[in-house]
């Protein structure tokens, strides 16, 4: 798109060298004075008007000495002038108005000592001089309006990084205001619970009594409660992954889960909020399993293709096709990531048995790909291997 843009601009600035040249050629082919070396001079100072966005003061100096030339020589008329105003107007344009102001006096002083009469030779060097003073001010004008243009666009684009930034600390806030609540709230009572029910156990146990099985799962219920308190409250805390989805399996192999993990494709960096909604996906996904399958075997599959991201996380569980589960916060949450992201979201039990959740994330052309993303690809690569 870039080459498109310079290439147009090479054309039209041509285009204008072409068209000043052919006018003043056009109007010096009707003075009989002019010969040769004037029509040499003509297609100098036109055509270097070509170059006047990467050379302008080149250009300007170019275009005056052989405007001069051309007047001293065969005495031209007005038309003559048009390739210094040019050169004059664009040098003033990229703010040179000192040497399109020189410019413009050494063509008008060599224009007026050729006048045929004083009267006449006054007469048009001040004609040519409203027509120079025009081309330096319309050039200011033109650069103070692009400076301004600048300025507006850098302003909105300062604005709207300042909302992103409000939003963003907005939400951090938000979610630490709720992180505190459910700390405040949740916390001491499930505290309480788990410590009344271990006090209850050991003094069963040291009475030599037979500990009840709901005292038991009391206890058990009330330390994993605990546990995935905190663990949501950290997710609260801060919103980035704290780790890889290969990292996630081999925790889940360690909490006793029979897990493996599939990389296919090229594992590479990913952007940021596809790598954090890939993470929370599997995160998820196999605290479900861990919760609802039972002993089941878990796959995991990560799918790099050329535009998406394709996760899929099946197990052979007891989830039975005729009854399937109503959306809780979780699976509510991955859709939520996965919709924000343009991509799409399937979970349900499978007709063989067990649950399965496909996620399709696209990639697209991005370019922010932080050192996260990178152990994030490598990690699942090598858990790939490994399992």
């Amino acid at each position: 798109m870039i080459g498109h843009r310079v290439t147009r601009s090479h054309l039209l600035d041509a285009f204008l060298a072409i068209v000043v040249g052919a006018v003043v050629l056009a109007a010096a082919a009707t003075d009989p004075g002019t010969t040769a070396v004037d029509h040499a001079l003509i297609v100098l100072g036109s055509a270097a008007l070509a170059f006047h966005r990467s050379a302008p003061r080149g250009v300007l100096a170019v275009a005056t000495a052989a405007g001069t030339a051309h007047v001293l020589h065969a005495e031209p008329g007005s038309l003559a002038a048009l390739p210094v105003l040019g050169a004059a107007h664009t040098a003033a344009r990229v703010g040179h108005r000192g040497p399109a102001a020189a410019a413009s006096g050494i063509f008008l002083m060599a224009y007026a000592v050729t006048g045929p009469g004083t009267q006449e030779a006054v007469e048009r060097t001040a004609l040519l001089l409203g027509w120079f003073l025009c081309a330096v001010v319309t050039g200011l004008a033109d650069r103070n309006w692009q400076a301004y243009l600048r300025q507006t666009e850098e302003r909105a684009v300062q604005a709207e990084r300042t909302r992103e930034e409000v939003a963003r600390r907005r939400a951090g806030e938000e979610r630490l205001r709720i992180a505190r609540e459910l700390h405040d709230s949740l916390t001491h009572s499930i505290s309480i619970v788990k410590l009344q029910a271990g006090v209850a156990v050991h003094l069963a146990r040291k009475r030599g009594e037979e500990v009840p099985p709901a005292l038991l799962a009391i206890q058990e219920a009330s330390g994993e409660a605990m546990r995935e308190l905190r663990a949501t409250l950290e997710v609260l805390r801060t919103d980035e992954p704290a780790g890889t989805p290969g990292q996630l399996v081999e925790r889940a192999r360690a909490a006793g889960l029979a897990v493996e993990l599939t990389v296919t494709g090229d594992a590479r960096p990913l952007d940021g909020a596809v790598d954090r909604a890939a993470y929370r996906i599997v995160q998820e996904a196999l605290t479900n399993a861990a919760r609802h399958a039972g002993p089941a075997q878990v796959t995991v599959r990560l799918d790099y293709g050329e535009t998406e991201l394709t996760i899929g996380v099946d197990d052979d569980g007891s989830a039975d096709p005729g009854r399937p589960p109503v959306p809780g916060t979780g699976l509510t949450g991955m859709r939520e990531r996965v919709t924000a992201l343009g991509g799409t979201l399937t979970t349900g039990p499978r007709a063989e048995g067990g649950f399965s959740v496909r996620a399709r994330l696209p990639l697209g052309e991005r370019g922010d790909q932080g050192p996260r993303s990178a152990r994030s690809a490598q990690s699942a690569a090598v858990a790939g291997e490994s399992a």
